[in-house]
């Protein structure tokens, strides 16, 4: 955005900021100030005023600093979108060149810097419960604080009842249709749809077919372990009745020249997880920061995930986990494009970075 004199804001990504409780801050409208994101006078003689925003906690925020946000003080991640591309890296500049590529240990995981992890599954790594095979992807062991990823595999039949406690369960179903059952409920399933159980709910896969059902569930607090049994909990928040979402091209929103829909949200009762798949074309992504733990899977592609230090391939079916403020890339080499599916937590927005 322009001043009125015409001089543009000098910054487009957010500024992060650790706010106090009680303090109130002066957030700079007019792009013009020397101590973005905060005002330091320059809008007199303006038509901008600054915006005060007082810390109601100890708090991390990210202002806004493109001043184009539709959520002032905070980005929204509509810097994004001020170019006609995703802010993009060069592979081949000469320090790129330089990181090293890593390759998976055990339990198929490379570790990059910071707990950022990528991680192929392996039929070994497999435990059987019925008619269900399943491991944890990302737990405790990894770093993650707030979210863990377990891949389930249904064969032919229903599987034992799952549950998470008091936890929001956000599932997505890679390849494979059915059937999940949430409580009294019974939801039909298919490749490439994004399901939400809510705290206190349990749920049971069922599969008719001949083909296995593909299944990757995040649980959100971090659970270690499913808890499995022969009941289904009497229990089903009627006020959330809609619990599954599909892909559908007509709800994509523009990232640069990359597009995501967002899957699980608060449009169905999601408020602090959110679940969004989205594609990303031949490119390097400039390196960049959340404020949210993510996970990853990838849907189809390949190419690498970038640390500051570190690099490590991945390939369709592999899984990515990626720690609150750990700086990383994600590179596409397949001309086609990558498709991923992505958990946040805690956050609503996948756009936002810095």
């Amino acid at each position: 955005m322009a001043d009125d004199a015409g001089a543009p804001a000098s910054h487009v990504k957010p500024c992060y900021a650790e706010l106090v409780a009680g303090r109130t801050y002066l957030w700079c409208a007019c792009g013009r100030s020397r101590t973005q994101p905060f005002c330091d006078g320059s809008h007199r003689g303006t038509i901008f005023r600054p915006l005060p925003y007082t810390a109601t906690a100890d708090e991390e925020v990210l202002f806004c600093a493109c001043k184009e946000t539709r959520t002032p003080p905070f980005c929204d991640g509509t810097h994004n979108n001020l170019s006609t591309t995703y802010e993009q890296d060069d592979p081949d500049s000469p320090a790129n060149r330089a990181i090293p590529a890593i390759t998976a240990g055990w339990g198929g995981k490379a570790r990059l810097d910071g707990g950022c992890t990528v991680c192929s599954i392996d039929d070994a790594s497999l435990e059987i419960r019925g008619v269900i095979r399943h491991r944890q992807i990302i737990g405790a062991d990894d770093g993650a604080l707030h979210q863990s990823l377990f891949y389930l595999e249904c064969g032919r039949g229903s599987s034992p009842v799952a549950g998470f406690g008091d936890r929001h369960v956000i599932l997505f179903v890679t390849s494979g249709q059915g059937r999940i059952v949430i409580g009294r409920r019974v939801f039909a399933v298919e490749a490439n749809t994004g399901i939400h159980v809510r705290p206190g709910e349990g749920f049971r896969l069922e599969n008719d077919g001949s083909e296995p059902l593909h299944v990757f569930a995040a649980a959100c607090p971090r659970a270690d372990v499913i808890s499995w049994g022969d009941t289904m909990p009497d229990r089903f928040e009627d006020r959330f009745p809609q619990r599954t979402v599909t892909l559908d091209p007509a709800a994509r929103q523009r990232i640069g020249d990359r597009f995501f829909q967002m899957l699980v949200d608060k449009t169905i009762g999601s408020d602090v997880v959110t679940q969004f798949i989205g594609d990303i074309p031949q490119s390097k992504a400039m390196p960049h920061r959340h404020l949210y733990e993510e996970s990853l899977i990838v849907l189809s592609g390949e190419g690498w995930m970038w640390t500051e230090r570190l690099k490590a391939r991945v390939r369709t079916g592999d899984t990515i986990f990626l720690p609150r403020k750990q700086v990383h890339s994600l590179e596409c080499t397949a001309p086609g494009g990558m498709l991923v599916v992505g958990v946040i937590y805690p956050g609503d927005n996948p756009s936002i970075n810095y």
